[in-house]
């Protein structure tokens, strides 16, 4: 719950939302109905008034806020819907930060780097600064930056936002990669071609679920409809 003005807002109500290792699942609904919420509260950026939230087994309640921010940085990967670059820090080091952080050399970090940029198209903008991009190249930086390193929890806000769809469409071949390979995925996604590359689409409807399906069939449901 949070609070707008006088009003007490309930965004997340009685929901209850498990994802496998291995399995991709596309949130959708309409604005406003605890999307990215969810991701945030799952993500351990928000703490919710009641329920648990455990990654990988491990509850977050509880957890010292150092104990949190190195199970974020080591195992958790976050595209923000607002990118969150550190606008001092070039494209491969805003990429790099969280391995160097997890204690990987510089010259390691940066190769990792570099090489998340290449997987997303931008190899030959590592030396960027963040206002020396477009807003789809900040987008696909964030995206490399949430998939370095070994992450077992992907959570990504609209990943394809500002990008065109060919590039988005590579994007999500690169988190559907990361998910085959073992990563437990979430993705809020607007778009019906994009929630087909889920295993599972479910909706939310003024913080509650209310429907859960099968990608693909509601996926070619809604583009027809």
């Amino acid at each position: 719950m949070y609070r707008s003005g006088d009003v007490l807002v309930r965004a997340l109500d009685d929901l209850t939302l498990e994802v496998a290792a291995g399995e991709l699942v596309a949130v959708m609904g309409p604005s406003g109905s605890g999307k990215s919420t969810l991701l945030a509260i799952g993500g351990g950026l928000d703490t919710p008034t009641s329920g648990e939230v455990r990654v990988e087994g491990t509850p977050l309640r509880g957890l010292s806020p150092t104990a949190l921010a190195r199970l974020r940085r080591d195992r958790l990967g976050y595209v923000f819907q607002d990118f969150n670059l550190v606008s001092g820090l070039t494209a491969a080091e805003n990429v790099a930060l969280p391995r160097e952080l997890a204690g990987a050399s510089t010259r390691s970090a940066r190769a990792e780097a570099v090489a998340a940029l290449d997987e997303v198209g931008l190899a030959g903008k590592a030396d960027r600064f963040p206002d020396q991009l477009s807003g789809g190249q900040q987008q696909r930086v964030a995206i490399a930056r949430a998939l370095i390193g070994r992450r077992r929890l992907l959570l990504a806000d609209e990943p394809t936002g500002a990008l065109d769809s060919a590039t988005g469409q590579a994007v999500l071949d690169m988190i559907r990669a990361r998910v085959d390979a073992g990563a437990a995925g979430v993705l809020v996604t607007h778009e019906p071609r994009f929630a087909s590359w889920a295993d599972r689409i479910v909706f939310l409807r003024d913080g509650r679920l209310v429907d859960t399906t099968g990608a693909r069939d509601r996926a070619e449901e809604l583009l027809s409809s």
